[in-house]
């Protein structure tokens, strides 16, 4: 996966280079993707309520249409920026980072959607703490090395074992999208006790899978919130589509207002886009829950992470402000 990640990488850095005329032109059908989970909750309304297409509109922008697609992982979707499949991705800080590094700035985020807390949660009794962990425990998370949950794990196996041993939980980890991860984690017979889990994945494995308890969480580890899902495209995109960057933050906003004002149409919205089960009861009441209201277009925590990259050297430039990562459009918020 690293070694395609890097591949694909190296596609877009030509990409960049070479300037193709197709993609300097505005576009009227945008592609967008994310993942599985409630964590991306805004972007089933702005899909239902056709938010990006309103807001285009407002600003001179007819006829816009948007197509889109969940994937498992922020592997996949960055795959498929990179292959010219999809506009926009809505997923996590570590791939935002790591495409903003690797193509020298040729990625940016748009604004932050989300910053609910991940849990590392195991059904294993011995696994109580993150020092529990022995070299044949594995542990579930989107994408190994890259992802938002693995790059946590880093973070804090850093100040569990030391600085120089970041990487020490590193073999432990295993590629499943959440969905997968909770089927693992309810069958006793598979081999992956233990998953970097996100709401409501989280709620339904503490509830529904024998023994599964928290081992720790993201903000303890991040010392506050962590924006784990936002917008990002390619500053190719960005330059030729400008009114649709401001159209996606606008309906951003519109989709976390609703979120706060009527978190029972949302919660409904979400349902029916998703397909999920979950009573729409159940899902209020997990929305309850500490950190669960987290939905802000600015981006929480991402400097402390990126500082962590640079300091392991995956990030080859280090930004002096959470601003070098993303676009002008998001420049007045208040971001870290």
């Amino acid at each position: 996966m690293m070694k395609q990640f890097q591949i694909g990488l190296a596609a877009i850095v030509l990409i960049a280079a070479t300037a193709l005329p197709a993609q300097a032109q505005q576009k009227s059908e945008i592609s967008l993707s994310r993942q599985p989970g409630i964590f991306y909750m805004p972007s089933h309304i702005m899909e239902k309520q056709k938010l990006i297409e309103k807001h285009a509109a407002a600003l001179g922008v007819s006829g816009v249409t948007t197509k889109w697609i969940t994937f498992s992982g922020g592997g996949a979707q960055t795959d498929a920026l990179l292959a010219g499949g999809v506009d926009i991705l809505n997923t996590g800080t570590g791939n935002l980072l790591l495409l903003w590094d690797r193509t020298r700035g040729g990625v940016k985020g748009i604004v932050a959607t989300s910053a609910q807390p991940m849990t590392l949660i195991s059904r294993d009794a011995n696994i109580k703490s993150i020092k529990d962990f022995g070299p044949t425990d594995k542990i579930a998370v989107p994408t190994v090395k890259i992802s938002t949950q693995a790059i946590v794990l880093q973070i804090a196996a850093s100040e569990a074992f030391g600085a120089d041993q970041w990487a020490k939980l590193d073999v432990n980890t295993v590629q499943l999208g959440h969905p997968d991860a909770y089927a693992a984690l309810s069958n006793p017979k598979h081999e992956v006790h233990n998953h970097f889990s996100i709401p409501p994945f989280t709620f339904l494995e503490l509830k529904n899978v024998p023994g599964a308890h928290v081992v720790l969480n993201s903000p303890d580890v991040m010392g506050g919130p962590l924006s784990q899902a936002q917008f990002f495209t390619t500053t190719k995109f960005a330059d030729a589509n400008p009114k649709i960057i401001q159209a996606v933050r606008d309906a951003t906003k519109e989709a976390q207002d609703l979120i706060r004002s009527d978190t029972k149409q949302a919660v409904e919205i979400y349902k029916e886009i998703t397909g999920d089960k979950t009573s729409v009861e159940e899902l209020l009441d997990l929305l309850k829950e500490p950190g669960m209201m987290e939905w802000n277009l600015e981006p929480q925590g991402t400097m402390k992470f990126a500082a962590h990259l640079y300091k392991t050297g995956t990030l080859k430039m280090q930004p002096k402000a959470w601003t070098d990562y993303y676009l002008p459009v998001a420049h007045d918020l208040k971001g870290n």
